[in-house]
């Protein structure tokens, strides 16, 4: 103003009369003030035709419009924000669990429902719609007939044949069962690698359940009643599968021998030697008989076994893998309940601080 120079306002403008320090000093109260302004405005030849735009009153009227003016443009915006970040709160809050209840029922069905959704991930798993469940099969495709093809080769790679030690029926039924007794340990071996999967699959299904992170002490303890009860199953399967191979040695399928094209025995001198009776080719055939007997028995137990193991451990898995921590479950007291369900202090106050973000 004092250069001369002109600028264009954006809003309005006011002129208003501020207090003198002699009326703060007076502590003359703020409506005489406005009085005496409006009465300066309105008697003041300069500014009379202009006082009902002047004043503090009349700015304070303006500046009120102009706020509710923007604050209306931008209430979208708010409205937005506000919505989204009620949105994240309550999925925030849907991730860490409902409080836990007061009473021991309560309890016990929270335990229930966790113990379930982790069920459910394990069996997803078995059933393909998760990763994993597909490496059970794997022991079975090529594990166990590679361990069964390695017996054989062991077997054909056998010699030291001592010829006057063999008797026909004597003969065949030992050097048959001294081979079969070798597919116990690919058999064990199945067994043992199915358990390994089965293990790393309840470690995954714990790991996917968001609810177990929630409870330490509950996710130890379905992890050892999980393992526990696998350990139980691969037992059983292990038994179940060693009778197979047992069978197979204390009984030999007499028709299969039937079938074989038979010698006419044309007697001999009582001076031939056994050795001469026994000739190189006849042993040859009975190795080749003994080679074609245990094919078929591995051929029918790489078939059976996998059954077995099914049958004991994966179906079993899927039945009843909790049922016996769910029995226990029922015995524990409100006490053993509320240790199990001990929940870490920070997501505690994580869902408080939340809850009462949502109620403001």
């Amino acid at each position: 103003i004092l250069e001369g120079k002109s600028y264009r306002l954006k809003f309005p403008w006011v002129g208003v009369v501020n207090r003198s320090q002699e009326n703060i000093n007076k502590n003359v109260d703020m409506i005489a003030a406005r009085r005496r302004e409006r009465e300066y405005f309105s008697t003041t030849p300069e500014y009379r035709h202009l006082s009902h735009r002047m004043g503090s009153e009349h700015l304070a009227k303006m500046l009120l419009k102009h706020l509710e003016t923007v604050i209306k443009s931008r209430i979208p915006g708010i409205q937005s924000l506000i919505n989204k970040t009620i949105a994240e709160l309550e999925t925030e809050l849907s991730r860490l669990g409902k409080p836990i209840a007061a009473d021991a029922g309560g309890k016990l069905c929270t335990i229930m429902e966790i113990c379930c959704l982790f069920y459910q991930n394990f069996r997803e798993h078995l059933d393909g719609v998760r990763t994993g469940g597909d490496k059970v099969y794997n022991v079975f495709e090529n594990q166990l007939p590679a361990a069964l093809k390695s017996s054989l080769l062991k077997l054909m790679e056998a010699d030291g044949y001592q010829p006057h030690l063999i008797a026909p029926e004597q003969g065949y039924c030992r050097l048959i069962e001294s081979t079969l007794v070798t597919i116990r340990g690919p058999a064990e071996a199945a067994v043992d690698a199915t358990h390994s999967i089965l293990k790393d699959l309840v470690h995954k299904a714990m790991s996917e359940t968001p609810e177990l992170k929630q409870y330490p002490a509950l996710r130890v303890e379905v992890g050892n009643a999980a393992i526990e009860s696998l350990e139980r199953m691969r037992d059983q399967s292990k038994k179940a599968t060693l009778q197979l191979v047992d069978m197979e040695c204390c009984y030999l399928t007499v028709e299969f021998f039937r079938k074989l094209p038979q010698d006419v025995d044309k007697g001999g001198s009582a001076m031939q030697s056994i050795f001469d009776r026994y000739n190189d080719s006849y042993l040859r055939r009975i190795g080749s008989t003994v080679l074609s007997y245990v094919n078929m028995v591995c051929a029918t137990l790489c078939h059976s076994i996998p059954k077995s193991i099914v049958y004991c451990q994966v179906r079993e898995a899927k039945r009843s893998l909790l049922d016996f921590f769910y029995t226990e479950l029922g015995k524990l007291e409100q006490k053993r309940l509320s240790a199990l369900l001990n929940e870490d202090p920070t997501i505690m106050e994580r869902r408080s601080a939340l809850a009462k973000r949502l109620e403001l």
